[in-house]
């Protein structure tokens, strides 16, 4: 029983020390530092991002043919894609049937879907052709 005072006893006596040491004079808030007031600008939509097509170049072997160069696996590894070649370089090829060796191409390595789509239809319906002369259907596919 004794030791259920004494317990007892300790408790109020802890208690009463932290209301006495919580009970200290209150200490002011600190003033919050003044702000310069805050000036927004007007915001600008960012310009869309366009990048530059990936390029690369092909020197024109002895054998080679528009149809086989765009067939390589390093190229376009379609060979339908030949016009793509043709029209990147329309102002080296006077023919499409006829380049000549040491001739440099460029070559757009990301054409769109659309671009794409447009030469493999322009491959396949393209009609008779003849080495030496710019056949209409090609003329016609340089001006899309």
């Amino acid at each position: 029983m004794k030791l259920n005072k004494t317990l007892k006893l300790i408790g109020i006596l802890g208690t009463f020390s932290m209301a006495v040491g919580c009970a200290g004079p209150a200490e002011k808030p600190a003033e919050p530092a003044a702000q310069a007031p805050v000036v927004s600008e007007p915001v600008q939509e960012a310009a869309p991002v366009v990048e530059a097509p990936k390029m690369t170049s092909y020197e024109v072997n002895k054998g080679d043919h528009l149809w086989g160069i765009a067939g390589k696996a390093s190229v376009y590894g379609n060979p339908y894609n030949w016009p793509l070649i043709y029209k990147a370089n329309s102002d080296k090829i006077k023919d499409a049937d006829l380049i000549h060796p040491g001739q440099v191409f460029d070559i757009k390595m990301d054409p769109s879907d659309a671009e794409s789509a447009a030469a493999v239809h322009h491959a396949k319906t393209r009609g008779s052709w003849s080495i030496g002369k710019t056949e209409e259907s090609d003329t016609a596919y340089l001006a899309q």
